[in-house]
């Protein structure tokens, strides 16, 4: 109990307070507003007196109250805690985050907390043994999700500890993250399309099957009900309906094409390549009605490799139904789409190329084989040339045997399993490639089966390469019409095996292929600004890689998906 002759007094160096009438009662000075709450700390006093005149001691005061103000609206959640962790103060913001009344509660029990989110399995043992801060994240029966940071507060000696509670609310952060997550999942959905299924679907069930993992994904995901797809014909210009939902049947049919003006809001996107908001479609001149009652619009574009291939269309009877936040699911989403898209499009393109299992087995089981035999055999001839001729003469004769078991096993497939191919590629002929010698440079096994399948029906012949020095041993003694690399090989950098190679052949057509992820090495900059003028985005179609082969002035654009 506090002694009623001890009184604090708090003001300035001149002592001017008169704060008592007992003249005997024993007084204590304070300098400051931290003095005294020091010496509070430490001492009991029954009485405190402050000096109003000092100005320092009113600026204080007021500082003091203005950080109460701010902690006061702070959209943190603020509390101090005892040292058994209960509450003794909160700001409203921590209050309003908490299941009733928070005072003298366990402060996990104020909030509600159900389940521990990690990454702290206990913070309050955490922040005792340590210290220092501890934090971890909480889901509570409130439905919110809250990130939960304790530390100690500095205390005099001898007094019992006191904690300070932080709370933040990363619902929202959460929920972000878990739709992020869950448009992740729909987009591989919407692409795994098993090959061998869809050999055996026509292409209306091909597109039936993808709109309606379409439908049921933006219904569920993002929920939205007035849709529209369209995708772009290159050749045409025009945006073909692809999948509608809730639009009048006059906007499902009309008529648009990729064009700044006079098109509606697709148009424009289409054209532009850029995403577009309509708040208000009564006050937007790019808008043309599209659904019933509709007033306000999201239009994003359908981008693969930085090439607009269609649009993605969302309606609302609302105004300003659609924000930044709409805006940047819609954008995710739409680059799965459009991936989805150009994926089922790869892959009926490129059917004809394994019609055959007898095709693929060979090409599996004995193609292959006989290009590592090839490979081995350049290898060992690389060190023999120039010193041993009758041993150079015999490597030389495995080579061409080799290269003539390769032509006989396409021969064979032809006989017994001809294809069609593609009759015509821009006014090309695929036949016009017959004879030319290729060599293929991936770490892909697949992809250098693939080389084999597509590339020996087109009448070429195929060599392959798994790294880029058995490349390089093979260019040194033999001579190609065209070789096609992977920009990232496994044993070199992507631009050195591109010079050395070039400088190796001279008169080979170099192409690369590059898929989808980062390019730290900036290899495809690099060669292009050394020369490089084609490049092949893993997965290409085979129509492009024809381009490729045989136009001095090929396109290694992707090309427009066509729906039928």
């Amino acid at each position: 109990m506090a002694d009623p002759s001890r009184i604090l007094i708090l003001d300035g160096p001149e002592h001017r307070a008169e704060p008592v009438q007992d003249a005997n009662a024993q007084r204590t000075y304070a300098g400051s507003c931290s003095e005294a709450l020091s010496l509070v700390q430490q001492d009991h006093f029954a009485n405190l007196v402050v000096d109003l005149r000092e100005p320092r001691v009113r600026e204080q005061l007021e500082r003091y109250a203005q950080a109460q103000q701010i902690i006061e609206i702070l959209p943190t959640g603020i509390a101090i805690l005892c040292q058994e962790f209960r509450v003794i103060w909160s700001n409203p913001t921590f209050q309003k985050r908490c299941v009733g009344d928070p005072d003298g509660k366990p402060v996990l029990e104020a909030l509600g907390t159900q389940k521990n989110l990690g990454p702290t399995d206990d913070p309050m043992v955490a922040v005792k043994s340590t210290g220092t801060w501890s934090h971890t994240r909480y889901h509570t029966s409130l439905g919110l999700y809250l990130e939960l940071h304790l530390a100690p507060l500095q205390r005099p000696e001898g007094l019992p500890p006191l904690y300070m509670a932080r709370c933040r609310d990363v619902t929202a952060e959460v929920q972000n993250q878990q739709k992020l997550d869950a448009l992740h999942k729909a987009g591989q959905t919407l692409a795994n399309l098993d090959p061998d299924q869809l050999a055996e679907m026509s292409v209306e069930k091909r597109i039936a099957l993808l709109k309606e993992n379409l439908r049921k994904s933006i219904h569920e995901l993002l929920c939205y009900h007035v849709i529209e797809i369209r995708l772009l014909n290159r050749q045409t210009n025009r945006l073909e309906p692809v999948l509608a939902e809730g639009m009048t049947p006059e906007a499902e049919h009309r008529e648009l094409y990729s064009c700044e003006c006079d098109n509606g809001v697709t148009g424009y996107v289409a054209a532009t390549g850029k995403s577009y908001l309509v708040p208000d479609t009564e006050h937007d001149s790019h808008y043309i009605k599209g659904a019933e009652g509709a007033r306000s619009s999201m239009t994003v574009p359908l981008l693969v490799l930085d090439q607009v291939i269609g649009t993605f269309n969302v309606e609302s009877p609302t105004p300003n139904a659609f924000g930044p936040e709409e805006l940047k699911f819609a954008e995710l989403f739409a680059r799965e789409i459009a991936k989805a898209l150009y994926i089922l499009e790869l892959l009926s393109a490129q059917r004809y190329c394994a019609a055959s299992a007898m095709i693929k087995a060979v090409n599996r089981e004995i193609a292959l084989p006989v290009d590592k035999i090839l490979a081995s055999a350049t290898s060992v001839l690389s060190r023999y040339l120039g010193h041993d001729t009758e041993m150079s003469n015999q490597l030389m004769r495995i080579i061409e045997q080799a290269r003539t078991i390769k032509q006989n096993i396409a021969k064979v497939g032809e006989e017994a399993a001809p294809i069609q191919t593609s009759p015509s590629v821009d006014g090309l002929s695929p036949t016009r490639l017959k004879g030319k010698r290729i060599l293929v440079v991936d770490a892909d096994e697949g992809m250098l089966q693939s080389a084999h399948t597509v590339l020996e029906k087109l009448g070429c012949d195929v060599e392959t390469a798994p790294t880029g020095r058995e490349a390089l041993m093979m260019a040194s003694v033999s001579t190609y019409d065209a070789i096609i690399i992977d920009v990232k090989p496994p044993d070199m950098k992507g631009y050195d095996a591109y010079r050395q190679l070039r400088d190796a052949q001279p008169n080979a057509r170099m192409i690369m292929m590059a898929g989808f992820d980062y390019d730290g090495g900036h290899t495809l900059v690099r060669a292009r600004q050394d020369g490089l003028r084609f490049v092949l985005y893993k997965p290409f179609m085979v129509n492009q890689l024809i381009n490729v082969l045989e136009s001095p002035d090929a396109s290694c654009k992707p090309q427009p998906v066509t729906v039928m």
